[in-house]
Protein backbone atom coordinates (compact mmCIF):
# COMPACT_ATOMS: atom_id res chain seq x y z
CA UNK A 1 0.00 0.00 0.00
CA UNK A 2 2.82 2.32 0.71
CA UNK A 3 3.45 2.55 -3.06
CA UNK A 4 0.14 3.15 -3.89
CA UNK A 5 -0.13 6.46 -1.51
CA UNK A 6 3.50 7.58 -2.77
CA UNK A 7 1.84 7.91 -6.38
CA UNK A 8 -1.06 9.71 -5.09
CA UNK A 9 1.20 11.73 -2.92
CA UNK A 10 3.06 12.10 -6.44
CA UNK A 11 -0.48 12.91 -8.28
CA UNK A 12 -1.52 15.69 -6.44
CA UNK A 13 1.82 18.04 -7.07
CA UNK A 14 1.02 18.15 -10.30
CA UNK A 15 -2.14 20.55 -10.80
CA UNK A 16 -2.63 23.32 -13.27
CA UNK A 17 -3.28 26.94 -11.61
CA UNK A 18 -4.84 29.04 -13.85
CA UNK A 19 -4.50 31.97 -11.86
CA UNK A 20 -0.58 31.60 -11.98
CA UNK A 21 -0.44 31.67 -15.54
CA UNK A 22 -2.26 34.75 -15.87
CA UNK A 23 -0.65 36.34 -13.54
CA UNK A 24 2.84 34.72 -15.49
CA UNK A 25 1.32 36.22 -18.60
CA UNK A 26 0.47 39.44 -17.42
CA UNK A 27 4.12 39.60 -16.31
CA UNK A 28 5.36 38.67 -19.43
CA UNK A 29 3.63 41.20 -21.42
CA UNK A 30 4.40 43.88 -19.26
CA UNK A 31 8.07 42.81 -19.32
CA UNK A 32 7.66 42.54 -23.27
CA UNK A 33 6.22 46.48 -23.13
CA UNK A 34 8.61 47.47 -20.87
CA UNK A 35 11.15 45.71 -22.88
CA UNK A 36 9.58 47.49 -26.29
CA UNK A 37 9.37 51.01 -24.51
CA UNK A 38 12.78 51.21 -23.11
CA UNK A 39 14.99 48.28 -24.66
CA UNK A 40 13.84 48.21 -28.63
CA UNK A 41 13.12 51.30 -29.57
CA UNK A 42 16.10 52.66 -28.29
CA UNK A 43 18.18 49.76 -29.68
CA UNK A 44 16.22 50.96 -33.30
CA UNK A 45 17.19 54.17 -32.72
CA UNK A 46 20.75 54.06 -32.36
CA UNK A 47 20.44 51.30 -35.60
CA UNK A 48 18.64 53.78 -37.63
CA UNK A 49 21.52 56.55 -36.27
CA UNK A 50 24.12 54.51 -37.59
CA UNK A 51 23.09 53.55 -40.56
CA UNK A 52 21.72 57.41 -41.62
CA UNK A 53 25.74 57.63 -40.46
CA UNK A 54 27.07 54.80 -43.09
CA UNK A 55 25.03 56.26 -45.41
CA UNK A 56 26.72 59.71 -45.18
CA UNK A 57 29.94 58.09 -45.45
CA UNK A 58 28.75 55.95 -48.13
CA UNK A 59 27.49 59.15 -50.35
CA UNK A 60 30.83 61.21 -49.09
CA UNK A 61 32.80 58.45 -50.42
CA UNK A 62 31.05 58.58 -54.10
CA UNK A 63 30.80 62.13 -54.13
CA UNK A 64 35.01 61.99 -53.17
CA UNK A 65 35.26 59.33 -56.03
CA UNK A 66 33.18 61.44 -58.57
CA UNK A 67 35.63 64.46 -57.49
CA UNK A 68 38.78 62.17 -58.09
CA UNK A 69 37.22 60.84 -61.11
CA UNK A 70 36.99 64.44 -62.01
CA UNK A 71 40.48 65.67 -61.00
CA UNK A 72 41.99 63.19 -62.89
CA UNK A 73 39.98 63.94 -65.83
CA UNK A 74 41.29 67.35 -65.91
CA UNK A 75 44.40 66.64 -65.03
CA UNK A 76 44.50 64.66 -68.40
CA UNK A 77 43.13 67.58 -70.34
CA UNK A 78 46.19 70.03 -68.21
CA UNK A 79 48.61 67.47 -69.83
CA UNK A 80 47.42 67.02 -73.21
CA UNK A 81 47.35 70.59 -73.13
CA UNK A 82 50.96 70.59 -71.73
CA UNK A 83 52.15 68.51 -74.82
CA UNK A 84 50.56 70.90 -77.16
CA UNK A 85 51.97 73.62 -75.88
CA UNK A 86 55.12 71.92 -75.21
CA UNK A 87 54.84 70.92 -79.26
CA UNK A 88 54.22 74.50 -79.92
CA UNK A 89 57.21 75.49 -78.19
CA UNK A 90 59.34 73.23 -79.86
CA UNK A 91 58.18 73.93 -83.31
CA UNK A 92 58.82 77.78 -82.64
CA UNK A 93 62.00 76.81 -81.50
CA UNK A 94 63.29 74.77 -84.48
CA UNK A 95 61.86 77.68 -86.76
CA UNK A 96 63.95 80.45 -85.15
CA UNK A 97 66.83 78.00 -84.70
CA UNK A 98 66.02 77.72 -88.59
CA UNK A 99 66.60 81.13 -89.30
CA UNK A 100 69.18 82.17 -86.79
CA UNK A 101 71.47 79.33 -89.09
CA UNK A 102 70.46 81.05 -92.27
CA UNK A 103 70.96 84.41 -90.78
CA UNK A 104 74.65 82.91 -89.94
CA UNK A 105 75.26 81.36 -93.38
CA UNK A 106 74.25 84.84 -95.11
CA UNK A 107 76.38 86.47 -93.04
CA UNK A 108 79.27 83.94 -93.65
CA UNK A 109 78.73 84.77 -96.85
CA UNK A 110 78.79 88.52 -96.88
CA UNK A 111 81.89 88.03 -94.79
CA UNK A 112 83.70 85.91 -97.31
CA UNK A 113 82.77 87.93 -100.13
CA UNK A 114 83.59 91.00 -98.30
CA UNK A 115 87.27 88.95 -97.75
CA UNK A 116 87.38 87.66 -100.93
CA UNK A 117 86.98 91.60 -103.12
CA UNK A 118 89.62 92.82 -100.06
CA UNK A 119 92.00 90.24 -101.25
CA UNK A 120 91.73 90.88 -104.66
CA UNK A 121 91.86 94.87 -104.05
CA UNK A 122 94.60 93.95 -102.11
CA UNK A 123 96.08 91.33 -105.22
CA UNK A 124 95.36 94.17 -107.45
CA UNK A 125 97.53 96.73 -105.68
CA UNK A 126 100.35 93.98 -105.16
CA UNK A 127 100.63 93.55 -109.10
CA UNK A 128 100.37 97.52 -109.30
CA UNK A 129 103.31 97.95 -106.81
CA UNK A 130 104.97 94.81 -108.41
CA UNK A 131 104.54 96.36 -111.90
CA UNK A 132 106.08 99.96 -110.41
CA UNK A 133 109.17 98.07 -108.89
CA UNK A 134 109.67 96.32 -112.42
CA UNK A 135 109.69 99.38 -113.94
CA UNK A 136 111.68 101.13 -111.72
CA UNK A 137 114.17 98.15 -111.97
CA UNK A 138 113.93 98.00 -115.73
CA UNK A 139 114.27 101.92 -115.86
CA UNK A 140 117.45 101.57 -113.84
CA UNK A 141 118.82 98.81 -116.37
CA UNK A 142 117.27 100.33 -119.30
CA UNK A 143 119.81 103.65 -117.95
CA UNK A 144 122.77 101.78 -117.36
CA UNK A 145 122.31 100.15 -120.86
CA UNK A 146 121.93 102.60 -122.57
CA UNK A 147 124.56 104.84 -120.90
CA UNK A 148 126.69 102.05 -122.34
CA UNK A 149 125.43 101.74 -125.41
CA UNK A 150 125.23 105.58 -126.24
CA UNK A 151 128.56 106.25 -124.60
CA UNK A 152 126.60 109.47 -123.38
CA UNK A 153 124.64 110.11 -120.04
CA UNK A 154 121.14 109.84 -120.31
CA UNK A 155 118.74 112.80 -119.49
CA UNK A 156 115.53 111.97 -117.51
CA UNK A 157 113.21 113.12 -120.59
CA UNK A 158 115.19 110.31 -122.60
CA UNK A 159 115.03 108.14 -119.73
CA UNK A 160 111.23 108.52 -119.45
CA UNK A 161 110.72 107.66 -123.25
CA UNK A 162 112.86 104.41 -123.45
CA UNK A 163 110.89 103.50 -120.31
CA UNK A 164 107.47 104.39 -121.88
CA UNK A 165 109.00 102.60 -124.89
CA UNK A 166 109.78 99.37 -123.63
CA UNK A 167 106.81 99.24 -121.20
CA UNK A 168 104.11 99.85 -124.26
CA UNK A 169 106.37 96.40 -126.16
CA UNK A 170 105.88 94.43 -122.74
CA UNK A 171 102.15 95.26 -123.18
CA UNK A 172 101.75 94.50 -126.83
CA UNK A 173 103.88 91.60 -126.10
CA UNK A 174 107.08 92.72 -128.25
CA UNK A 175 110.15 92.65 -125.86
CA UNK A 176 112.67 94.16 -127.74
CA UNK A 177 111.25 97.67 -128.02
Amino acid sequence: MMTFMLAKESLDVIYINIWAIVISLVNLLILFLLLKKFLFKPVTRIMAERRAKVDAIVSDAEAARAAAEADKAAYAERMAAADADAAEVIRRATATATRESEAIVATARERAAAVKKQAESDIAQEKKKAVNELKGEISDISMTIAEQVVGREVTPADHHAMIDAFIAGMDSGDSHA
